[in-house]
């Protein structure tokens, strides 16, 4: 069986590119008929595609043509190698998704997912905010800072990084907790089992608080609400085609930014 043989779903906007093609609009849609999620962009496109993979159970292969290509599975000069995926010759990874939850003052709760982290910060113009974090129903820390990340294993290499958190091989299942600016010489970064239940609960003098869900999904948070944190029944399955050394690929990926 050749690639060429496959039928391939796209959005419309590519269509007079690829004529050969079905066509959909609607990106659930899509990935619900689709068997394998293909993605060809940077990082932010394929964590974006990730979503819709992990929610509908489909597993997802990056091609890079971004700057880093940190999550990208193959080079846009590899792309011979998606023969391999048509004969099944190839691995997946399942890779930790986090469910987050608001929960207001009412009990009424607004659903999100997370493929690399959930961060609370302060608003663009307020000041430092305070920070009440419970794990299992435990009250385990308080925080003065700019705000709280919380992070799976595949985003320790994003956000989490640039906040002083560590660098976690994707295929463990736990969760980081990462305070942001944080006023206080002993707050420091805390790996958290898989099985942790986060609650945050944050106030600010203004009422700017806002939890952003991979740096796409943005909401104002209240000062009674709750943000509950916890590793979703959902997994996000990376298709592995080359066999790679997690570490060193990070330091490779890593330092090329510099």
């Amino acid at each position: 069986m050749s690639l060429n043989a496959e039928v391939l779903f796209l959005k419309s906007r590519l269509s007079d590119a690829f004529k050969d093609v079905c066509v959909f609009d609607d990106r659930n849609e899509m990935v619900k008929k689709s068997d394998v999620v293909l993605t060809i962009g940077g990082d932010g496109t394929i964590m974006h595609s990730a979503k819709y993979a992990a929610m509908y159970s489909k597993p997802i292969l990056g091609i890079n043509l971004g700057r880093l290509g940190y999550v990208a599975e193959l080079e846009p000069d590899e792309i011979y190698m998606l023969q391999s995926l048509v004969n099944g010759e190839y691995d997946i990874q399942n890779r930790s998704v986090l469910s987050v939850n608001i929960i207001d003052s009412r009990g009424e709760a607004s659903n999100y997912i997370a493929i690399n982290d959930a961060v609370i910060s302060r608003g663009s113009l307020s000041r430092i905010i305070d920070l009440q974090v419970s794990i299992d129903g435990a009250d385990v820390s308080s925080y003065r800072a700019d705000g709280l990340l919380v992070a799976t294993p595949t985003g320790s290499t994003a956000y989490a990084l640039s906040a002083g958190g560590p660098v976690i091989s994707p295929d463990l299942k736990c969760i980081e907790l990462v305070p942001i600016c944080p006023h206080s010489l002993s707050a420091r970064s805390v790996i958290l089992s898989e099985k942790s239940v986060i609650r945050i609960k944050a106030s600010s003098p203004d009422d700017e608080s806002y939890l952003t869900i991979d740096g796409r999904i943005s909401q104002q948070i209240y000062e009674d609400d709750i943000v509950e944190i916890k590793n979703s029944e959902l997994t996000l399955d990376m298709i592995v085609i080359k066999k790679r050394n997690f570490y060193k690929l990070a330091s490779e990926k890593l330092n090329e930014v510099n």
